[in-house]
């Protein structure tokens, strides 16, 4: 299947701790490029998001951002200072007999003096923030992929559609080369004849010169390379992994044959067709960059 390296995902989930919303924008790149903004006192979660990014996408730039907003009033819970609660107890024990007067103390008194009771806010670990961004984070790259099988489909259809064409000039050539031996061979009598007066032609030279020609200007072997190359590439766009560096790395191998066929042709015909593969060449090449 393929996938295009350009797209946009987002993902919202109200978690225990965090309300999170999760953007993430990617575009074209060679390799693999993650940039995550978080609240800078969740900064350590970034390696976090970036390996579960590549474990999903594995070519292209990625930039992701997670805002997090708290979700309400946080959990609070009662502490209480133990030592300062016996201590105001045993004071207030000591107060009664010096005054000589009740030591009746209760609970609710105790508790009502300076620093026994603190209320206090429970803090949030990373791992619980954590559990909050993950939902967030899987549907933005749910939807983020989505949009990239699509983008990729319509790029499928463009590079079979070139690819069609290419097949079609291969043909062309492959259909002229045989030809180009015998036209050598015309124009080599023909030019003898000219410059003998007497209009005789050493024949065994002709076709010395012929078979030279034939086997520098041969390009047969080129041919069945660059027809081998344009079916494995139309294989590759069939296959489910990520498939731009295997196709950028064909193209190059197809550019070379094609520029080699181009110089040795020694064929105006060929040539031409040699020039429009080029263009398609550098039209393929343009579009497998936004290949994952």
């Amino acid at each position: 299947m393929v996938k295009s390296m350009t797209g946009f995902g987002r993902g919202e989930n109200t978690g225990e701790y965090k309300q999170v919303t999760v953007e993430i924008k990617s575009d074209n790149h060679r390799y693999s490029e993650i940039w995550v903004k978080l609240p800078r006192h969740y900064s350590l979660l970034e390696e976090t998001v970036r390996k579960y990014l590549l474990s999903h996408i594995s070519r292209g730039r990625l930039e992701v951002y997670i805002k997090l907003d708290e979700t309400g009033e946080k959990e609070r819970q009662v502490q209480v200072d133990k030592e300062l609660a016996l201590a105001y107890h045993r004071a207030l024990k000591e107060l009664a007999v010096l005054t000589g007067t009740s030591a009746d103390v209760n609970v609710i008194q105790i508790a009502q003096l300076p620093d026994v009771l603190k209320i206090e806010e429970l803090q949030e670990t990373l791992d619980d923030v954590w559990k909050d961004i993950l939902p967030a984070l899987e549907q933005a790259i749910r939807v983020l992929i989505e949009m990239r099988q699509q983008e990729g489909e319509k790029l499928k259809a463009d590079l079979e559609e070139r690819l069609e064409y290419l097949h079609l000039l291969h043909a062309r050539i492959e259909e002229k080369s045989p030809l180009v031996v015998g036209h050598y061979r015309e124009k080599l009598q023909t030019r003898l004849r000219e410059m003998l007066e007497a209009g005789q032609v050493d024949e065994n030279r002709i076709a010395l010169e012929v078979a030279l020609f034939a086997d520098r200007s041969s390009i047969s072997e080129e041919l069945v390379r660059l027809s081998s190359h344009l079916q494995q590439f139309e294989q590759i766009l069939r296959e489910n992994n990520p498939i731009g560096r295997k196709l950028d790395f064909l193209l190059q191998e197809m550019n070379r044959e094609v520029n080699t066929i181009g110089s040795k042709a020694n064929d105006l015909d060929i040539t031409q067709y040699v020039v429009e593969m080029k263009s398609e060449l550098e039209k393929l090449r343009e579009q497998v960059q936004n290949i994952e």
